[in-house]
């Protein structure tokens, strides 16, 4: 499950990749137009930051703007940075893997055999997507709503 914090993380990325490549644009603008709290969006914009996600501008004209072009973010690396593994299991996972106490083969357990599939087909899918994806998504289910009215 995605945190709050990692949803409105997409949302702002989401923002600032239709907008990519018209400047910066201010934390208050993005904060007012996506309805997240202020203060709430400057750290989650710090660690996007942090990670190569964003790039910033202080003094007139500055603000926030994505460090590539949105073909190049993808989902699973701005979930990752945010939530952490993408496995719901930690024995089921490739970055942060913990061996599960309880367990006694990991080789034969079940559950960890459908966690690492479900750990693969997650990351086949979020790595797979990027802003430019999302966005062309977007945009066919609007046309298609437009279509249907």
């Amino acid at each position: 499950m995605l945190s709050r914090k990692t949803k409105y993380a997409l949302r702002a990325l989401l923002l600032l990749a239709r907008e990519h490549g018209r400047g910066p644009i201010l934390i208050s603008n993005l904060a007012q137009r996506e309805s997240i709290p202020k203060k709430f969006l400057e750290s989650i914009l710090l660690d996007l930051k942090r990670q190569g996600i964003l790039q910033s501008r202080k003094g007139r004209g500055g603000g926030y703007r994505l460090a590539r072009a949105p073909k190049a973010i993808h989902l699973g690396q701005v979930i990752r940075t945010l939530d952490g593994p993408l496995a719901p299991l930690p024995c089921a996972s490739q970055t942060a893997y913990v061996r599960c106490e309880e367990c006694r083969d990991e080789a034969t357990c079940g559950i960890r055999i459908v966690m690492r599939q479900v750990r693969d087909a997650t990351a086949r899918i979020l790595d797979g997507t990027s802003l430019a994806d999302v966005l062309g998504r977007v945009e066919r289910a609007a046309k298609r709503r437009r279509t249907a009215s």
